[in-house]
């Protein structure tokens, strides 16, 4: 056998970095412009009694897809759709969505626990972190809730309070650890202020999982920039995730970032939408394209690059999200 083949061969077997959205794996290095952060069906109704016959898939399609038209003219090609189990998320749907519009989703396995643990099913008090960990793993093998569509990320929730992570919290940061180690998904923790982020870093930490697979959502809700930069060094990913109109934060975090050389280690998106159960027309609906309208022109004017653009939109959802399979 000659060399050039046994490379060829060699090469064939090496994992590769993909991203797994609701259509399946997608080379990494090819899945484009990423809005990071956002939701296109939210019910606040509460675990115990969130269902999907709460909502009409095509009535929520019909509602999404021109704002998914209009980000994917915005030069759009991939969304995180961060909306975890118990809370809406419905995979039957976005795959719809997916399709008709032609934007990739990533969609999650997890539980939510903000909002005084409304969101969480009744087993998560009483299972441990191994037993939740396996309910998840589940997921990224077999598929969710009868599918063959597979989690893209961990998608977790805290409540930040002054006193601390509760036991409850602290029990899904770990097994959203153990979900990692198995896995290799990432784990998107809304967390918004720096202590509680801090907290599930040194959680992360004892179990062995890599800051690079945190990513702290809502850091905008921390408004001591030093704790971003601080986050960062660690190589963990700081999520500025509800740009809307107002945009001089955003500028001045970017802005801070930039100057300590920590941009790779950016993520940026709306946490908009989203269709909500219970509403006339399912509530009002934010969009997800002010990011390309209005911050990114202000960006510009303030010095960056096309290339330090490219690196916040498209290279570091990228990085974030890749697992190699």
């Amino acid at each position: 056998m000659n060399m050039l083949l046994i490379l060829t061969l060699a090469t064939a077997l090496l994992p590769t970095e993909q991203i797994i959205t609701i259509n399946g794996p997608v080379q990494a290095n090819s899945i484009g412009i990423t809005l990071a952060h956002e939701h296109v069906l939210v019910d606040f109704i509460g675990a115990d009694k969130t269902n999907e016959s709460r909502w009409d898939k095509t009535t929520v399609i019909n509602k999404v897809a021109p704002y998914f038209t209009a980000a994917k003219k915005a030069g759009v090609k991939a969304i995180v759709e961060c909306t975890p189990a118990f809370l809406g998320r419905d995979v039957r749907l976005l795959k719809m969505l997916s399709d008709k519009t032609g934007i990739a989703i990533i969609t999650n396995t997890g539980y939510y626990g903000a909002r005084s643990n409304k969101h969480l099913p009744a087993w998560a008090f009483t299972e441990t972190a191994e037993q939740l960990a396996a309910r998840w793993v589940k997921e990224f093998e077999q598929g969710i809730d009868g599918t063959d569509i597979k989690p893209g990320f961990i998608k977790i929730s805290v409540d930040g309070p002054t006193n601390g992570l509760t036991d409850i919290h602290k029990k899904l940061v770990r097994a959203a650890a153990i979900t990692h180690l198995k896995t290799g998904l990432t784990i998107y923790s809304h967390t918004g202020p720096g202590r509680a982020a801090f907290e599930q870093l040194e959680i992360l930490k004892e179990a062995k999982v890599d800051p690079s697979a945190f990513v702290w959502v809502h850091a905008q809700a921390e408004k001591d920039k030093t704790m971003h930069i601080r986050a960062a060094k660690m190589g963990a990913w700081i999520s500025l995730d509800n740009v809307s109109d107002d945009m001089s934060y955003y500028v001045d975090a970017l802005i801070n970032l930039k100057e300590a050389g920590l941009l790779n280690h950016v993520l940026l998106s709306h946490d908009a939408g989203y269709y909500r159960p219970g509403e006339p027309d399912g509530g009002d609906f934010r969009g997800y394209t002010t990011i390309f309208t209005t911050l990114i022109p202000l960006l510009k004017e303030k010095g960056f690059s096309e290339r330090e653009i490219e690196q916040i939109i498209v290279k570091n959802p990228a990085e974030a999200l890749k697992i190699s399979l």
